[in-house]
């Protein structure tokens, strides 16, 4: 086998920057357009990552799919892991939203560089698991419950239930009270009501995301995990978000509002107390939803509020959260309506539209947010 010499391949030198070496400088602005475009691309549709707050997670996740749909493909993950952790992985920036049901003052904002914003309204309900007693029959006041929660009252045929429920049959079982584990808006929301109705409550226990509750109790963590506990055990006692009633099929009391009507919680009955509070009649998206006066209204009701970035490094980093969160806000009424929560009133809603506009990227691009 004889080997064979090619041809060598005649070539002509070219002179430098002129001619066809053109040709591969618009190639590879071609590249690099194209890059560009798919890294503007991919960053529009990376996942948006919020945390926080239990209390509403159900209808977080609810808006996440709907969005999804809408936008296109724009992924949205909110994990419930309670509104102290929200709070903190907001602040170091570890996710993009936290969710809270604790409003942060003013000055707690400013230090952290965080812009706040109120989404929906929702009321925290107190369960049981009472065989003996017909789903929705059970009356409390709220002195009596702040007692149950104390730990003062230990059985359930106790003689103040009893009392607040004629010919219903209350068995002799052990109250066993189930609390949140974990930092939680839920709970400081409910230790707030018991500390207004309840003197003892507010001296003995108080008004805390994670009071140090007397005697022995059962922890879970989140919304969720007060559901498992709760149906483990006959006897317990615990208090969850009104979605968790509805889609659990949950044995909630009734509770005596401050107008002295007995009421059970409802859409409606959160907002009697949206209607008779400075939430509606002044647009203070902190003011208190607690016990009002209402005739309807559900006497534990509360404002569960996101948390962004102030000042994030740059515009179109910050735009697909705020992009999420805008459309939400836009989408309340539909968005939220069978959820076991209330928009927030459309005058308001108008009102903290301003809020997305507050913030101010440190590389001076103004976040993109009313598009999708």
């Amino acid at each position: 086998m004889t080997s064979q010499t090619l041809p060598s391949r005649q070539t002509t030198p070219r002179p430098r920057g002129t001619g066809s070496p053109q040709a591969p400088s618009r190639s590879l602005a071609r590249i690099l357009c194209l890059g560009a475009l798919l890294s503007m691309a991919s960053a529009a549709f990376a996942q948006v990552q919020g945390a926080g707050a239990s209390f509403p997670s159900l209808v977080y996740g609810r808006w996440a799919t709907a969005y999804e749909k809408s936008s296109g493909g724009q992924a949205v993950q909110y994990k419930a892991t309670g509104s102290g952790d929200g709070v903190k992985r907001i602040t170091a920036r570890e996710v993009q939203f936290g969710g809270s049901d604790s409003p942060l003052p003013a000055d707690e904002l400013a230090k952290r560089h965080l812009v706040q914003i109120p989404m929906l309204v929702g009321g925290i309900v107190p369960v049981v698991h009472l065989p003996s007693v017909p789903e929705g029959r059970l009356q409390l006041t709220g002195e009596v419950l702040a007692d149950l929660m104390a730990g003062h009252i230990r059985l359930w045929n106790d003689p103040r239930i009893t009392a607040l429920n004629p010919g219903l049959p209350l068995p002799a079982l052990p109250v066993r009270r189930v609390v949140r584990a974990d930092k939680s808006g839920t709970t400081e929301g409910f230790t707030r009501y018991l500390s207004e109705v309840s003197s003892s409550f507010a001296t003995d226990i108080g008004t805390s995301s994670l009071p140090k509750w007397p005697g022995e109790v059962e922890r879970a963590e989140g919304n969720d995990g007060m559901v498992k506990a709760l149906k483990a055990v006959p006897g317990s006692l615990a208090y969850v978000s009104y979605d968790r009633v509805q889609a659990e099929r949950l044995n909630a009391a009734k509770l005596r509002n401050a107008a002295g009507q007995w009421v059970a919680a409802t859409e409606a009955g959160f907002r009697a107390a949206i209607a008779d509070s400075d939430l509606s009649r002044r647009g203070d998206d902190l003011a208190t939803l607690m016990n009002r006066q209402g005739a309807a209204s559900w006497p534990i009701t509360m404002t569960s509020f996101v948390l962004i970035d102030a000042t994030p490094a740059k515009g179109g980093d910050a735009s697909p959260v705020m992009r999420f969160l805008y459309w939400c806000f836009m989408h309340g009424d539909d968005l939220t309506r069978g959820t076991g929560f209330a928009p927030l009133p459309l005058a308001l809603q108008s009102k903290l539209a301003a809020r997305f506009g507050s913030v101010k990227a440190q590389d001076g691009q103004a976040p993109a947010y009313q598009s999708m």
